[in-house]
């Protein structure tokens, strides 16, 4: 047992009453649900939730799964999911229109000089001929819902190689792989970690790069609801705070490689709780690399894609002529890229 004279023991409190006190999260207990895919490009938001970034901020968070960008986009507007990460959509702009969801920054980003989506084809396409993006004239094009990104993609690539596609929707990415592995669409463009592990096992054939077709394109972006947004400002930072942490992180693991080989490791391991999860990790870890691109840091927008990303729509007669970029999104929260 220590004992402490009277002296001592006054000391002691005097040190602790000039101490900083250390604040509590100021949303402490929060209960969040948070919008994913199961897609290596969704890391930086299980990376915050493994490492503790969303808890440090008071944020408690549940993730709910989709398949598809345009069910994500209603989820957020019923207030069902609270924030989210996924691609700009038809549905996710018409919500905004009706003041209903808002893009509060970006995400997954292609960059010059890393790996990233790919254009694939299908065996028995490559095999009659379509062995580059340039022979897509006439072919089919998988995408899950008209206006997806997956539209926006294959409607660029086309219109700049000056051929026509017909446009397939299957509603989920798995019945797209299911349709492309079968022959039952000659086409499709996808991240790089679905994109890699497909043509390694043989199932289809890589023909080209998104990237060649769309550079800087701002792949994914994070979004909430209007309300979130405009009226939530400090849990919405929050938020944000944590996700960036985790882009970081990921980044410097598995994108920059900064971080040693024992971080990618460990990053692999950390990814792997979600993604490729029904595979073991001798069998998921190559596609989960393969999958590293870009997350911006800060969760800065590249506004000059989302512009870009508008125009097509508009073009196409999904949208108004109205809509607008602040329409849209609300930039206030991160640093904007043009």
């Amino acid at each position: 047992m220590t004992n402490l004279t009277r002296r001592q023991s006054l000391a002691l409190l005097g040190a602790a009453a000039a101490a900083p006190m250390i604040p509590a999260p100021a949303f402490a207990g929060t209960k969040l649900k948070v919008g994913a895919l199961r897609f290596t490009s969704h890391a930086a938001s299980f990376v915050a939730f493994e490492r503790g970034y969303f808890a440090d901020e008071g944020l408690d968070v549940e993730f709910e799964f989709f398949q598809a960008a345009q069910p994500m986009a209603v989820a957020i507007a019923s207030g069902d999911v609270d924030y989210a990460v996924t691609a700009i959509s038809g549905g996710l702009i018409s919500l905004a229109e009706k003041g209903a969801a808002k893009v509060i920054g970006g995400a997954l980003s292609e960059e010059e000089g890393i790996d990233g989506q790919k254009i694939l084809a299908s065996v028995a396409a490559f095999d009659a001929g379509l062995t580059s993006p340039a022979m897509l004239d006439g072919k089919s094009y998988g995408i899950t819902q008209p206006g997806s990104s997956f539209h926006y993609m294959g409607s660029k690539i086309a219109a700049k190689e000056g051929v026509k596609v017909s446009f397939k929707p299957l509603n989920k990415v798995g019945a797209i792989i299911g349709a492309l592995k079968s022959g039952q669409i000659d086409a499709w463009s996808i991240v790089p970690h679905i994109a890699k592990g497909l043509a390694g096992a043989g199932k289809v054939k890589i023909i080209g790069n998104v990237s060649d077709y769309i550079p800087n394109y701002q792949v994914t972006t994070v979004f909430t609801s209007a309300n979130n947004a405009a009226n939530e400002r400090a849990k919405t930072e929050a938020f944000l705070r944590a996700f960036s942490k985790g882009a970081d992180d990921f980044n410097a693991a598995l994108v920059d490689k900064t971080a040693g080989d024992e971080a990618a490791t460990e990053m692999v391991n950390l990814i792997h709780k979600y993604v490729y999860a029904d595979k073991p990790i001798e069998k998921a870890e190559k596609s989960i690399r393969n999958g590293a691109m870009r997350i911006n840091a800060g969760a800065a927008l590249n506004k000059a894609s989302v512009m870009d990303q508008l125009d097509w729509f508009k073009s196409e007669g999904m949208i108004k002529d109205s809509v607008t970029y602040e329409t849209l999104v609300d930039d206030s929260y991160v640093k904007t890229i043009m």
